[in-house]
């Protein structure tokens, strides 16, 4: 049972660091094609898209390097395995963003700034036209491609990093509407192309705070949802045995849960029925949250008079 765990847990990492790798190279050439030509067609908004993707560069190398500690056995150090790794990992990708976002915005305001002073932005090429509408495509599939891989084995990391990669879809949009709009208006438009990046740092920013929240929250310890805490109610109160629970607590663990309780079964039952009723619970928690579940069932005696 142990070495088919062991399989599969080494199989699902495999699959993590070969979607990440895929991501890793669709980003290093989006990267330097937006960089470049960014700065060769002169689209502020180019640029700050090709910053997005080295932010997306980097946060693949954070997946791929914490993956593997994240799906280690638990040891003595870390009796409720590593899948906190996991998590740090997703953090990370989130503060990459924002810190990316951040620049992003500063740089488009002092473009802006200069245009109000008199400093005229240059008009984009049509090159940096192109190089968006392929960014779009490109991170659109790579989104769907990363995404339905990590809900294949439900991987927090994954899941950020899919996106990670629709943001910057969702980003480059804003640098066509942008890069369009400074080449076909005429010069007194050339304005929007820093105002584009100032909007896709927004974009981004809400997207680094949607992937950090939930991260901070495992991290904390937060319970599990409030639907998924009434539901193991329900099976802890409806299996055989179970006269009264209390002290339900839940939390996460990378892709694990942890549920911890308090069951009270009747006083004159034998230890052995006591433990094939905490047994049950278990048995029954592992159906409803998955086979790696961590759970901790507790057993007291039912006095119907405290």
């Amino acid at each position: 049972m142990e070495t088919s765990d062991n399989n599969r847990q080494t199989a699902e990492v495999r699959l993590i660091r070969h979607v990440t790798w895929v991501g890793f190279w669709v980003n290093a050439v989006l990267m330097a094609l937006k960089i470049f030509f960014g700065i060769y067609g002169h689209s502020d908004a180019l640029v700050a898209d090709g910053i997005h993707s080295l932010s997306d560069f980097a946060t693949d190398l954070i997946v791929i390097f914490f993956v593997g500690m994240a799906y280690k056995s638990a040891d003595s150090d870390h009796p409720y395995g590593h899948g906190k790794f996991e998590t740090f990992s997703t953090l990370i990708i989130g503060v990459f963003l924002l810190m990316a976002a951040l620049g992003i915005a500063y740089s488009g305001a002092m473009a802006i700034v200069d245009s109000f002073e008199g400093i005229e932005c240059p008009r984009p090429g049509l090159s940096t036209l192109f190089i968006a509408v392929a960014s779009i495509v490109s991170k659109e599939l790579l989104f769907r491609y990363t995404i339905r891989k990590a809900r294949t084995v439900n991987s927090s990391s994954l899941t950020a990093n899919a996106w990670h990669h629709r943001s910057d879809s969702i980003s480059s949009i804003a640098t066509v509407a942008g890069i369009s709009a400074a080449y076909f208006l005429g010069d007194r438009w050339h304005i929007l192309d820093p105002v584009a990046s100032v909007l896709i740092s927004v974009f981004i920013a809400v997207s680094a705070i949607q992937i950090c929240r939930p991260a901070i929250d495992e991290l904390l310890d937060k319970s599990l949802s409030a639907e998924k805490v009434k539901r193991a109610e329900e099976i802890i109160s409806h299996t055989d045995g179970v006269r009264a629970f209390h002290h339900l607590r839940t939390r996460r663990n990378g892709r694990l849960a942890i549920i911890d309780v308090h069951i009270k079964v009747q006083a004159d039952i034998s230890v052995q029925e006591g433990h094939t009723i905490a047994t049950n619970v278990e048995t029954a928690l592992r159906q409803e949250f998955g086979k790696e579940v961590i759970s901790n069932v507790h057993i007291e005696p039912y006095m119907p008079d405290q």
